[in-house]
């Protein structure tokens, strides 16, 4: 265990900190445009059921070899299933988080040079923003600059410890995230033709519903909650005993869920009210919403509002992924955090170096078809992050007893031996099923 520094100072730092990890872009960039091309309400409607059934479950698992053991993401593993080779797991989450912090650095680049496009004026003055965003992303200094001032901010949060750093970032930002949502939705609901966009998202419209539409919902209710990455392992770990695992858990749960029906609330209603379509795609942040808000009086604030809240919530998640790093390699040494947020932040930033540069002078370049991002991004999203989820699953009941697990759970809540039972299925058996068809679809099988 860590100083006093790296534990969390109370219950309610530790949800906001653990549901920041979680949300991050899948929640409010991600969500939004597979709900547009996925049928709207009935994919809501799937996705808040596997989350529950699913994601809600393996947190709790994550969260269970954290504070049982109280150690890192590898160390806990270690003490688990001493002279196995379970221990790979922590590390495989270390892995998997190097990689996606590397371009996802990228992508919270991109909306630190929107919020300057936009306090300057030039989103003001453009009207060909798919234009504007393709000549953005292909201007090297202007991405490696803007990677390399995102992970600046991840570092310095994360040098500075759990309780200074990451906890005090995200009691900020968290709050603000939500205040700032609330204003979008205010604003998008007061539209002209609003209630066709909002109807779009609620109205579950089963014709929707297809084996595919299932497919999109398994996998973004399973990556939209940080697991399968340790990460919630080492956060965890700075747990006191006392608090309530379970309830932290199904608070994170909805935090989560609670984000992404916001992010709809704000972005439908506006597409809808200027007729534009909802199924626009991952370029829905850079190319549409700016389309949507230059047509509305003082647009431009609200686009700013929106892109300060996406670099929020893509900030409180960089956190995380370099939190389970330093937390390894400084092994509860205060004194090495510093040294090893600096080195492994600009490791980070120089091994996404191509991602950055591969819609520019790396255009050219490509792994199995695809460009460098893409390919870190499937790399990790339909191979490590499943990989890694299945093992968890399969660890849990595997390697701790029964009788531990319950008391684990028990310690410092009222769980009763049918709601413990009930996890306990859906750990076992629902679990890694679900992962396995989410894995074998996103490796084209089906």
């Amino acid at each position: 265990m860590e100083n006093k520094q790296n534990i969390w100072s109370s219950k309610l730092g530790f949800i906001l900190a653990s549901a920041g990890s979680a949300i991050g872009l899948g929640a409010i960039w991600k969500f939004p445009y597979v709900a547009g091309t996925s049928g709207g309400g009935a994919f809501l409607l799937m996705f808040i059921l596997f989350t529950l059934l699913i994601g809600l479950p393996l947190l709790m698992a994550e969260f269970i070899i954290g504070r049982k053991t109280q150690k890192d993401a590898v160390e806990s593993y270690k003490e688990l299933a001493p002279g196995s080779l379970w221990h790979w797991v922590g590390r495989l989450g270390i892995i998997t988080c190097f990689i996606l912090l590397s371009f996802y650095s990228v992508v919270g680049g991109w909306i630190i040079i929107y919020i300057v496009k936009g306090l300057t004026g030039e989103l003001s003055r453009s009207t060909d923003y798919a234009g504007l965003f393709g000549e953005t992303i292909a201007n090297p200094y202007l991405v490696l600059g803007s990677q390399f001032a995102f992970i600046i901010i991840t570092i310095l949060v994360v040098a500075k410890g759990v309780r200074s750093g990451i906890e005090k970032a995200s009691k900020f930002m968290m709050p603000a995230l939500f205040i700032i949502f609330l204003l979008l939705i205010v604003r998008s609901l007061t539209l002209p033709g609003s209630m066709e966009g909002l109807e779009f998202f609620l109205k579950p419209d089963l014709s929707h519903i297809k084996a595919e539409t299932v497919l999109f919902a398994l996998g973004q209710s399973f990556f939209s909650l940080s697991v399968g990455v340790s990460v919630m392992v080492t956060y965890s770990s700075y747990l006191s005993k006392k608090e309530n695992l379970v309830q932290s858990a199904v608070s994170v749960t909805l935090l989560n869920v609670s984000v992404a029906i916001l992010a709809g609330f704000a972005i439908f209603p506006a597409v809808f009210s200027f007729g534009l379509s909802p199924d626009a795609g991952p370029m829905l942040l850079f190319n549409v919403l700016p389309s949507v808000f230059h047509k509305m009086p003082l647009g431009i604030i609200f686009l700013l509002a929106f892109l300060l809240l996406f670099l929020f919530a893509t900030l409180t998640s960089a956190f995380s992924m370099l939190e389970i790093l330093v937390s390894s390699l400084s092994k509860g040494d205060p004194k090495k955090r510093q040294a090893f947020a600096w080195a492994g932040g600009i490791a980070i930033f120089l091994f996404g170096i191509p991602s950055a540069l591969s819609y520019g002078v790396l255009q050219d370049v490509s792994i199995f078809n695809l460009s460098i991002f893409d390919a870190a991004d499937y790399l990790v999203s339909n191979i490590l992050m499943p990989l890694g989820a299945l093992l968890i699953a399969v660890f849990v009941p595997l390697k701790i007893p029964k009788d531990e697990l319950f008391a684990e759970l028990k310690e410092g809540s009222k769980i009763s031996r049918k709601w413990f039972a009930a996890w306990l299925l859906l750990i076992r058996y629902a679990a890694p099923i679900v992962i396995i068809v989410v894995f074998l679809d996103a490796i084209g099988v089906f």
